[in-house]
C-alpha cells in the first residue's frame, strides 16, 4: 500500500472534472465578495452548504449543491477566476494534464454571452498553465433536459475555439428522462463540427445510455457503473476500445450504486474494460485525486502499476494534442519510476 503521500506525489491525468463542483473555500469567499453575495462565516458552515454529506437520497438532491456556486460565475472574470483556482489545486497534487468541464449556458444569467463565458474559462486555464505547469484542455457541456436547438447552438458557438483551448464536448444532466437517443440530433451536430464528445452515461441506473452512444462513434463515458451485471456490454466496450470515466466518491454518494462492494471494479478489469480514475466535483463530493487513489487501493487492491495503466488510459483517451500527449506519457513513466 501506498502512504498518502506517495500517492500525492504519483503524476496524474484526470477527465472528469466539474467547473462549478470544484472551487476550493477560498475561492468560493472570493467569488461571493465579487457577486455581494453573504456566505457563512466559518469554514465548515460554508463547507456543508456547498459538500454533501453521506446520506443524500440521489443525484438530484447531489445536483442541489450546485445553486450556491452557479450564481458566482456570471461575470468573465468569476469564470476566469474558477477556471484558475481548479488548475491550482490539480498543482498541488501533481496533476500533469486535466480536461475541465462545464455549461457555458449555466453562466449567462446577467448578460454574459456562451463565447464569452467560454472564453473567460479559457483564460484561466491558461494563465494557471503558465503559472502552474499543469497542461489542460476545456469541455463544453450541454444538457439532457435542454433543446437539441438549444445544445447544437451552443456547439456552434464553441466550435471555433477548438484548438484555442476548447478541446472536446460533453452531455450531462437528467440521465433518466432523456436517454441518449433523444439527444442524438445534437451529439450528431458536435461530431459534424468537429468537436470530440465525451457523454456522462450509465450513472443513473441506464446502461443502454452507454450502449446507444457506443452506436453513435463515441468512445468516453463519464461514470459508466450501471455496465455493472452486463456482461456483453462490458466486452463490447472493450472491443471498441471504450474508455469509462469512473468516479467513486460520487458515485456512492449519488447512490448511482448502492455501496462498495457493489462497484463494478472487478468485473470491468476482468473484461479488460479500460478504466480511469476521476473526481467529478473536488468541492461537493469533498474529495481530491489523492484521496480516491487512497480509496482504489484500500477496497479494491489497485497496485501502483494499476495506477500508471488507469493514467495511460487517460491520456490515451484525452482529446488533447499528440504533442501534450506523449510529453505526458514521458512525465507518467518517468514518476513511476522514481516514486
Amino acid at each position: 500500500m501506498l502512504t498518502v503521500q506517495e500517492l500525492k506525489a504519483l503524476p496524474k491525468v484526470e477527465l472528469h472534472c466539474h467547473l462549478d463542483g470544484s472551487l476550493s473555500l477560498k475561492a468560493i469567499r472570493k467569488l461571493a465578495q465579487m457577486a455581494a453575495v453573504e456566505l457563512p462565516a466559518s469554514d465548515q458552515a460554508l463547507r456543508e452548504l456547498v459538500s454533501v454529506p453521506d446520506d443524500i437520497e440521489d443525484l438530484l438532491d447531489y445536483l442541489k449543491r450546485f445553486d450556491v456556486i452557479l450564481p458566482l460565475l456570471q461575470t468573465a472574470e468569476a469564470l476566469e477566476l474558477a477556471a484558475y483556482d481548479v488548475i491550482e489545486q490539480c498543482a498541488a497534487e501533481n496533476v500533469r494534464y486535466i480536461e475541465v468541464r462545464f455549461a457555458p449556458d449555466f453562466s449567462t444569467e446577467k448578460g454574459l454571452s456562451v463565447s464569452e463565458a467560454i472564453a473567460a474559462v479559457i483564460k484561466g486555464l491558461n494563465q494557471a498553465q503558465a503559472d502552474f505547469g499543469v497542461e489542460s484542455g476545456l469541455l463544453v457541456c450541454a444538457m439532457r433536459q435542454y433543446s437539441n436547438q438549444r445544445s447544437q447552438m451552443m456547439f456552434k458557438v464553441a466550435q471555433p475555439f477548438l484548438g484555442q483551448g476548447l478541446v472536446g464536448g460533453d452531455f450531462a444532466g437528467d440521465e433518466a428522462d432523456f436517454p441518449t437517443e433523444v439527444i442524438e440530433p445534437a451529439i450528431k451536430t458536435a461530431q459534424q463540427l468537429g468537436i470530440p464528445m465525451t457523454l456522462h452515461a450509465g450513472e443513473s441506473h441506464c446502461a443502454h445510455n452507454v450502449m446507444a452512444a457506443l452506436a453513435l462513434g463515441i468512445r468516453r463515458f463519464g461514470h459508466g457503473v450501471a455496465l455493472g451485471g452486463h456482461v456483453d456490454f462490458q466486452k463490447q466496450v472493450s472491443e471498441a476500445d471504450g474508455v469509462l470515466e469512473m468516479c467513486l466518491t460520487s458515485n456512492l454518494q449519488t447512490k448511482a450504486v448502492k455501496n462498495l462492494a457493489s462497484y463494478p471494479v472487478v468485473e470491468l478489469l476482468a473484461n479488460q474494460v479500460k478504466i480511469t480514475i476521476n473526481t467529478d466535483n473536488r468541492t461537493v463530493s469533498n474529495t481530491n485525486l489523492t484521496k480516491e487513489y487512497d480509496l482504489w487501493q484500500r477496497h479494491f487492491g489497485i497496485t501502483k502499476s494499476q495506477f500508471l495503466e488507469f493514467n495511460l488510459n487517460a491520456i490515451n483517451a484525452a482529446f488533447c494534442s499528440a504533442t501534450i500527449r506523449q510529453q505526458v506519457i514521458q512525465d507518467l513513466q518517468k514518476g513511476y519510476a522514481e516514486n
